[in-house]
């Protein structure tokens, strides 16, 4: 196993890159039914605040690429998914602070994949009523708010070196994954 200590600059440049993913996944278009949510769950906040979304074009341009398909139903994202999963969060020659992150940034990745899944859940049994778009506005708006801290949080001590285990539940399902 890889010593905790030896942290460098290029583990702590990969692993920033890593948190792209759940950035990406959060400001992914959306369409559930007649509502189009051109930032994903961010897209509320957009409306009110209109230089967020200068600042969340390249996240978008980032999920445009992960989401070019590379059969019908397999995707760049899935296939880095899985590499990063096997190759990085499963190889005890990483460094540990790398496969700590690694692993963090998927159990992100995978929140807002199940969010996205509990609404569209909830579009096919409550989304004609007229009280769906305030229950759509209120979840997207949560799921942005904790993934965009999340990721700074986690950027912020990555760059510094520190391990970003302060987020509760990701962190410690992160840590018992790559024991």
């Amino acid at each position: 196993m890889a010593k905790r200590s030896s942290i460098n600059y290029l583990d702590r440049l990969y692993t920033t890159l890593l948190y792209l993913f759940p950035m990406a996944a959060v400001v992914s278009i959306k369409i559930y039914g007649q509502i189009l949510m051109l930032f994903g769950f961010a897209d509320f906040l957009v409306a009110q605040f209109s230089p967020l979304g200068y600042a969340l074009l390249p996240f978008s341009f980032v999920d445009k690429i992960l989401s070019i398909r590379i059969i019908d139903f397999i995707s760049i994202r899935f296939v880095s998914w899985f590499c990063i999963f096997i190759f990085v969060v499963r190889s005890y020659k990483i460094n540990h602070f790398t496969r700590f992150n690694a692993m963090q940034a998927l159990m992100l990745d995978i929140v807002v994949t199940l969010i996205e899944v509990i609404v569209n859940i909830l579009w096919e049994t409550i989304g004609r009523f007229d009280f769906f778009p305030f229950i759509l506005q209120t979840i997207s708006s949560v799921t942005f708010l904790t993934i965009i801290s999340a990721f700074v949080y986690s950027v912020f001590n990555c760059v510094q070196g520190k391990y970003a285990d302060k987020i509760p539940l990701i962190s410690d399902v992160a840590y018992y994954q790559i024991r």
